[in-house]
């Protein structure tokens, strides 16, 4: 799904790296922050409840990201059995990820506009900058990863979101297909459906994150 890795470029690669793994890191934390919040001990006891990397690194699927663009870290263990409300409590640890992610991509732009008007350097210095162009991928990553997480498909966190806000007769029927969620979502992905689903979610955060 991300067909920008610049390999070509040590300086922009590592950037992209630093950038990918502060989203995915912030994401899964927030998941687990959520969980925890509204009750769960579940990650804090699996440990997930940190902002180490390495707690939410999947081996295979960091090394599809690296090498096709597309990929996955670990899942947050959730037990809404501990929230009041275990319907509401799912919707809200699955949105938190997202929303995380669009936080973030917000402070990299505030970030960014503050060094661009500080005077120190001409915008394209400071763009062009090792800073500069962290803040660009950080702000731009966080919101692919927000959308892409938000394509209601299992068992991304925008079909939790939608069994929360659905019928209960439509939520189960809609969480059941997390059996053969990974296979619809890798369908999604080779033949190119996904962009389609991605680009006006993407869209409309983007337009959100440059407004404020």
């Amino acid at each position: 799904m991300l067909r920008f890795i610049p390999w070509a470029d040590p300086l922009a690669l590592a950037a992209y790296l630093g950038a990918i793994l502060l989203a995915v890191t912030v994401h899964e934390f927030a998941h687990a922050w959520a969980a925890d919040r509204l009750g769960d001990p579940t990650p804090r006891r699996e440990g997930r409840l940190t902002l180490n990397p390495l707690a939410h690194l999947d081996p295979v699927g960091g090394l599809m990201l690296l090498l096709f663009g597309f990929g996955w870290a670990r899942p947050v263990p959730v037990n809404p059995w501990f929230f009041r409300d275990a319907r509401k409590g799912m919707l809200l640890v699955a949105l938190a990820g997202p929303l995380a992610n669009v936080v973030l991509a917000w402070m990299a732009k505030v970030l960014l506009e503050l060094l661009i008007h500080s005077g120190q350097l001409s915008p394209w210095a400071v763009l062009m900058s090792p800073v500069g162009r962290f803040l660009r991928l950080a702000q731009n990553l966080n919101l692919w990863l927000a959308a892409f997480n938000l394509i209601p498909v299992p068992p991304l966190d925008g079909s939790r979101i939608l069994v929360g806000l659905l019928p209960a007769r439509w939520a189960w029927r809609l969480a059941r297909l997390e059996t053969y969620g990974f296979l619809l979502l890798a369908l999604l992905v080779v033949s190119g459906g996904a962009r389609y689903v991605l680009a006006p979610v993407l869209m409309v955060l983007q337009l959100g994150v440059a407004r404020f």
